[in-house]
């Protein structure tokens, strides 16, 4: 397994439909392979708008069963194609009346590896999360895909730091966080919080927002999307705020061994002290 891995994220703009969508961010696949990209996440629930912006029952349309569902095998396939192991975000339906915001990790020979559904769920103006998904029920899985570790988060997750530790203890490399993020209350953490999760845990972070306006709300989803290293500086710059971007950079996870050898942040861990975390 290679130090260095080129990896891929895309911040998209709405296209109106769901077919559409799937075709653009095939075809971007497409695009980071032949640049040598080995593997590519996508935004929160790709496939679809942030439909969220509202609380309607009509949206229960865009769901589907992970990893059986139809946009999943044709991820399948296109992991297959180019070669790329895939995080793939999409929502899930597990049975009539149970739904999750869930994310399926695909292996670079199409092998559905497993899938993350998000634990945090939001119910705030332009967020409302609770009217559709359920909080995730999974854990923190680390996969062990073709090019490395790799764990997930997703959006709202990323305000909760103990989502992040559990990846890092799990031996993750790179963590994806597929957002939906807006500017205004909390745009300033978008820069701050994951970084910082990079510098605590020892790992990769692919930090990844939609760009545009949507037709449900008033959402300014802002982009920036980019990566993170352990040190928490940026890989490259940070994508455009209000145009869609392929992002691929080189990541050296020799630097993961490294920084944590220097900082030394997990030898010095006292987890025996933290026991008020999780007290009822």
């Amino acid at each position: 397994m290679a130090d260095v891995v080129r990896a891929a994220l895309l911040q998209a703009s709405w296209t109106g439909d769901g077919e559409s969508m799937i075709a653009k961010h095939e075809e971007h696949a497409r695009r980071a392979a032949r640049k040598g990209a080995v593997i590519m996440g996508f935004q929160e629930v790709f496939n679809a708008p942030y439909f969220c912006q509202v609380q309607e029952r009509e949206h229960y349309r865009w769901a589907e069963p992970v990893p059986e569902g139809p946009t999943v095998r044709r991820m399948r396939e296109l992991a297959r194609e180019t070669g790329m192991v895939l995080v793939v975000p999409v929502f899930e339906v597990e049975h009539p009346g149970v739904y999750y915001n869930t994310a399926a990790v695909i292996d670079a020979d199409g092998t559905v590896l497993g899938k993350y559904r998000k634990h945090h769920i939001p119910q705030l103006p332009g967020f409302w999360e609770k009217f559709y998904f359920r909080p995730g029920n999974l854990g923190w899985p680390v996969f062990e895909t073709a090019v490395g570790r790799v764990g997930v988060t997703i959006c709202y997750d990323r305000h909760f730091p103990e989502g992040w530790r559990e990846l890092g203890l799990a031996g993750a490399q790179l963590v994806y966080n597929p957002s939906a993020t807006s500017r205004g209350l909390s745009a300033h953490l978008w820069r701050l919080e994951q970084p910082a999760a990079a510098v605590a845990n020892g790992y990769f972070v692919a930090a990844i927002n939609r760009v545009g306006r949507e037709p449900y709300g008033d959402d300014d989803f802002y982009g920036t999307s980019y990566f993170a290293d352990p040190r928490g500086q940026l890989v490259g710059a940070a994508a455009s705020d209000s145009e869609e971007e392929l992002v691929v950079r080189d990541l050296d996870f020799g630097l993961i061994e490294e920084v944590r050898q220097q900082w030394a942040f997990y030898r010095d861990r006292r987890p025996d002290a933290y026991r008020g975390l999780v007290r009822p």
